[in-house]
């Protein structure tokens, strides 16, 4: 059957957010440049960015949001520029997750973020949060906490994120600080549901399993734990998220623990962002690590495209063949960022 643009486009909203409607934007996308149709193409790459940086498809996000950006300089009048700058923002919060990308290129991105902002007239709010963000990405802890304060001085325009995107920053820095009472004190506004979208306070409550289990108490945190994997269990985009889970299982329920990494081990196998990997792997092998070392002779039930590559799946040896995956990331972000940050955090998660 012969598709043409708006047929593509037309299948692709009647399919859920995930990659078999990515498949169809991006042929949408491609007979769009084979007729030479830029307005076509840029609205096909619209739907992508959108679909692909929210359901764990950052590259593909990536590669279009670059085209777009293209097309937008070389005819600023043919385009809408406030969907653009919108987006811009989620590129932006994605680029040092690839280890790949220099440093330089990624101050670059930002501050031709800010550059762009003020020109179209925005306050410099949403330029400093995400410095403040990429700051603490980087493993550059102290400058992040420098633009933490700069960005909360600033007006709110209609370019800032939501009041609970940047209260949930907030509370992971403290988080990562380890600086359990700023973190629970940050979280009240999102805890009492005063503040919430669409990915708050789901990210939140796993950066504040482990406060809780410090300050509060193990129930507390086990409460936080139900609430918050029931929002995103079996989602592609929240990898990272249920690897913090995996984590807090590790200290407290190792059989539940294992029950969250093998269902959620398919799924991080082929995912796009090497950073929401690296923090998967890193708490399967502490998972692991510990469920060896009780003396379990447990099997766990692997992927087939995963077990194709591993002979040897005992626990020993998935625990140190997901150690070495998150070794080898975190030298690499190092490598890139200037620092030993995430080598440290590694080795630590990892020590008996």
């Amino acid at each position: 059957m012969n598709y043409d643009f708006e047929t593509l486009m037309d299948e692709a909203y009647d399919l859920p957010d995930g990659l078999a409607k990515l498949e169809v934007l991006e042929a949408a996308a491609r007979y769009a440049d084979a007729e030479g149709n830029i307005e076509q193409g840029y609205e096909a790459r619209s739907e992508i960015v959108q679909t692909a940086i929210f359901h764990g498809y950052p590259l593909k996000a990536l590669i279009a949001f670059s085209w777009q950006l293209g097309q937008y300089d070389r005819n600023p009048e043919s385009f809408a520029s406030f969907n653009l700058m919108w987006s811009y923002k989620w590129i932006v919060g994605q680029i040092s997750h690839f280890p790949e990308i220099p440093l330089h290129k990624i101050e670059e991105l930002v501050e031709d973020l800010g550059k762009r902002y003020k020109e179209h007239g925005y306050d410099d709010r949403t330029y400093l949060y995400y410095r403040f963000r990429t700051a603490m990405d980087l493993g550059h802890m102290e400058k992040a906490q420098d633009y933490m304060e700069q960005f909360q001085k600033a007006d709110r325009d209609h370019m800032s994120d939501c009041e609970a995107c940047e209260q949930n920053q907030i509370v992971q820095l403290y988080s990562l600080l380890g600086e359990h009472e700023k973190a629970l004190e940050a979280a009240k506004p999102i805890l009492s549901g005063d503040m919430s979208c669409a990915e708050v306070p789901h990210i939140t409550l796993a950066y504040l399993l482990l406060p809780m289990l410090h300050q509060q108490s193990e129930q507390e945190a086990r409460k936080a734990h139900v609430r918050g994997y029931r929002l995103i269990k079996g989602k592609r985009d929240f990898i990272e998220t249920i690897g913090r889970h995996i984590a807090f299982l590790s200290s407290t329920d190792l059989k539940k623990g294992i029950d969250l990494f093998e269902h959620h081990l398919a799924m991080a196998y082929d995912h796009e962002d090497p950073f929401h990997k690296m923090v998967f792997h890193l708490y399967s092998a502490q998972l692991l690590q510990k469920l060896a070392a009780s003396g379990s002779k447990y099997r766990p039930r692997l992927p087939v495209s995963f077990i194709g590559t591993e002979e040897d799946t005992s626990l020993e040896r998935l625990a140190d063949h997901f150690a070495q995956l998150a070794l080898s990331s975190a030298q690499q972000y190092d490598t890139r960022n200037g620092n030993s940050y995430y080598m440290e955090w590694a080795e630590e998660a990892l020590r008996p």
